[in-house]
């Protein structure tokens, strides 16, 4: 019987099949290539290979987009039609929570998963993704930390894991471990786009933006090359050391160059898009019409149903492109369909709703709501989404809305709330500075 690259049983896999399996597990693990054409490749010469069903059903589960997630299903559908062995049962349970809206149902299943087949890297970067999406920092940091004693030094795709703890690392905050594993996976494979992007979270997090430009810079070559999938959000980690170092004109040329210079309609492209240009409308910066391309782009996927981070990130383009009636239509249909009788359906009330009516009401100027909402929204802003450097764009609005409020108390608070976490950081002291300049 064939095997993937790290042993697992292939059943009703032939030589080809298996093969554009092994590739696009691989493709799947740099976040480059095609991993969907391979697989596709791989059903169409061996249609009862049940785990390249689960494979892409996997990789369109945790798309968080509505079309993928309707495919997800239908896929799931054919892999249950076929003879699944205990390991392919327990990805389609897993698949099967996600589907449902029941995300950490999902990571759980995953969890006792790995602990079974540690070996198994869809089941481990499929449960790291969807750690990402439900924020749980504990999970993205010990699902890996679990399975890496049982990988040896030489098994395929051991850089990959290592990566995955970096980053989990990085967001439960021990950012000189996270830093080693990071460059200790890159070490390993020059190409680990995830293990590049933990190593720049951590010095976001740090405040070392000269520091992260030049890691950006010096290892372009490999995170930026051609087919790299997740070029943008790395570009999108660039664009914030330049906005942390007060270069607006720089970080605006990586939105354009970059970020949007083939404008994709992928959701979480367009979540960067939406979070950088937000972030330099806050600084003052002309956008333009930039933001209507944006705003045309969500239409496909802020449903109010599926992924509330997502939705708020729509919000912030439609409010950006004076499209404040599709805001209140999310929010009414928030309030029409969310229940509490799924994880996605109190991602709504607890987070989106709150969240969205607090930037709408920046956007309109009052900022008493604002504050009073994204103040005590970003407390809990960590279970629904996102990682810290992205969820920060909501203490970003919170801050302009104290200044714009003229509520000098508030403002400076924060702003010493920030500089204590980066105290070297020019557009934190700037906030401290027009706080003070406030009028008692």
């Amino acid at each position: 019987m064939h095997t993937d690259a790290q042993g697992h049983a292939l059943p009703n896999a032939t030589a080809e099949a298996s093969r554009l399996f092994v590739a696009a597990i691989d493709e799947f693990n740099r976040y480059a290539g095609d991993p969907i054409a391979r697989i596709e490749a791989a059903i169409a010469d061996a249609p009862d290979f049940a785990m390249a069903h689960l494979f892409k059903a996997h990789m369109f589960a945790t798309a968080t987009e509505p079309a993928a997630t309707a495919a997800a299903k239908h896929i799931l559908a054919t892999a249950r039609h076929l003879k699944l062995n205990d390991r392919e049962a327990s990805h389609a349970n897993a698949i099967a929570h996600v589907l449902d809206g029941n995300w950490t149902r999902a990571a759980v299943a995953l969890d006792h998963h790995s602990m079974r087949w540690p070996h198994d890297i869809v089941a481990l970067q499929s449960g790291h993704l969807i750690d990402f999406f439900r924020a749980n920092a504990r999970d993205l940091r010990d699902r890996p930390a679990r399975a890496l004693p049982h990988w040896p030094d030489d098994m395929p795709g051991r850089s990959f894991v290592m990566g995955m703890h970096a980053f989990g690392l990085e967001e439960s905050g021990d950012y000189t471990r996270a830093e080693d594993a990071g460059r200790t996976a890159i070490h390993l494979d020059a190409a680990d786009c995830w293990a590049h992007h933990a190593v720049a979270h951590v010095m976001e997090m740090q405040g070392r933006a000269e520091d992260g430009i030049g890691w950006m810079i010096a290892r372009e070559p490999h995170w930026a090359a051609d087919g790299n999938f997740f070029q943008t959000h790395n570009w999108w980690h660039r664009a914030l050391f330049h906005l942390d170092l007060e270069q607006h004109h720089q970080a605006l040329a990586l939105y354009d160059d970059k970020v949007r210079g083939e404008p994709s309609h992928v959701a979480v492209d367009l979540v960067d898009a939406s979070a950088l240009l937000w972030r330099l409308e806050l600084l003052g910066v002309d956008t333009g019409n930039r933001w209507a391309e944006i705003a045309d782009g969500w239409q496909a996927h802020a449903d109010s149903q599926l992924y509330a981070f997502n939705d708020l990130h729509a919000a912030m383009a439609y409010l950006g492109a004076g499209r404040i009636t599709d805001v209140d239509a999310l929010l009414v249909t928030y309030r029409a369909n969310s229940t509490e009788a799924t994880e996605a359906g109190q991602w709504w009330l607890t987070h989106g709703a709150p969240l969205i009516e607090g930037f709408r009401a920046f956007w309109t100027g009052d900022y008493d709501t604002a504050v009073a909402n994204l103040h005590s929204s970003r407390f809990i802003a960590n279970g629904f989404g996102g990682s810290h450097a992205q969820r920060d764009v909501i203490d970003w609005t919170l801050m302009h809305a104290a200044l714009r409020g003229n509520m000098r108390s508030v403002a400076e608070a924060l702003a010493n709330e920030r500089l204590a976490q980066k105290p070297r950081s020019p557009v934190n002291t700037a906030w401290l500075r027009a706080a003070r300049s406030l009028a008692r």
